[in-house]
């Protein structure tokens, strides 16, 4: 695929938005569409004081249809079913021999179905969930976990390499959202017991940062605890992944373990976990925000 090609990204959430800018600046030629007006103005101001030149369409038919490789981020199976299968949406206005690649979140039985309808009309389809977090999507730096066939990805490839730190095929249509599940289940697990160990560090009485120091140059260290111990000893969660969205990749991981005939205990647990902190007002907060269900100990004197 060579730089003068036609692309269509639609959906600049948190994460689509920087993207769509990486791929704007590695010149290829592009249309975006966003559901929300606010949104997508938002975007095109700050892609105009970039220079940048990104067309905008009214409907997610009108982005895709003279486009080569049409890439979709929403927010989850249903969102995607109606850019994609609904009235207005991007499968109808493609044409035979383009490429759908999805980077949502979304259940494997949504790609599934997806690389279907594709094929039906002779479309290629990646399933492409991603890793990385805002800062991941700002400095084109995801993980990008990938199903479909492999012509496809190889299509697909290098245009995502304008946002990608590693690009995988695990396997067929289905398995990058299988991946996915896997990882947000690792991810929950770690910070449950990451929100435990700070705790019983304050509880103690210990210097957070040295315990920090201590353990996070052996077999405890992690990304998160990297990157989200300093803010969760200063409770500060008003960023990164939001915990309304973990709890709805949860849900489908979940869903895909009991197809399997699976027990998902650890991460069941968590789920109701992060339950109990949407309920007490914390749905937007960073997924470490988990740490405030537990509370906080004042040290025993003596």
């Amino acid at each position: 695929m060579t730089a003068k090609a036609s692309l269509a990204f639609i959906g600049l959430g948190v994460m689509g938005g920087p993207m769509a800018g990486h791929l704007a600046r590695a010149g290829y030629r592009l249309t975006a569409y966003n559901r929300s007006p606010g949104r997508a103005a938002k975007w095109r101001d700050a892609w105009a004081d970039e220079g940048l030149e990104i067309a905008f369409a009214d409907t997610p038919g009108e982005a895709a249809q003279a486009a080569d490789i049409v890439f979709t981020c929403v927010g989850n199976d249903e969102d995607l079913a109606e850019i994609v299968l609904g009235e207005a949406g991007v499968l109808g206005a493609m044409a035979a021999g383009a490429l759908l690649v999805d980077h949502t979140t979304t259940s494997a039985d949504m790609a599934r179905n997806l690389a279907k309808a594709c094929q039906a009309r002779a479309i290629g389809f990646v399933d492409a969930p991603v890793s990385g977090g805002e800062a991941g999507a700002v400095n084109g730096k995801l993980a990008i976990m990938c199903g479909g066939g492999a012509e496809d990805l190889a299509r697909a490839e290098p245009v995502m390499q304008s946002y990608a730190k590693a690009i995988t095929h695990v396997g067929p249509a289905g398995a990058g959202q299988t991946a996915k599940m896997a990882n947000q289940m690792c991810i929950a697990g770690v910070l449950a017991g990451l929100s435990e160990a700070v705790r019983l560090a304050e509880a103690a009485g210990l210097d957070l940062d040295k315990t920090y120091q201590a353990i996070s140059g052996g077999a405890a260290q992690s990304w998160q605890m990297d990157n989200r111990w300093p803010t969760m000893t200063q409770g500060e969660f008003d960023f990164g992944f939001a915990i309304d969205w973990m709890r709805k990749d949860l849900g489908y991981a979940l869903e895909e373990a009991r197809r399997l005939g699976l027990a998902a205990p650890v991460t069941a647990l968590v789920d109701q976990f992060y339950a109990d902190v949407q309920a007490a007002g914390g749905g937007r907060k960073d997924t470490s925000a988990l740490i405030t269900r537990l509370p906080r100990r004042v040290p025993k004197e003596g």
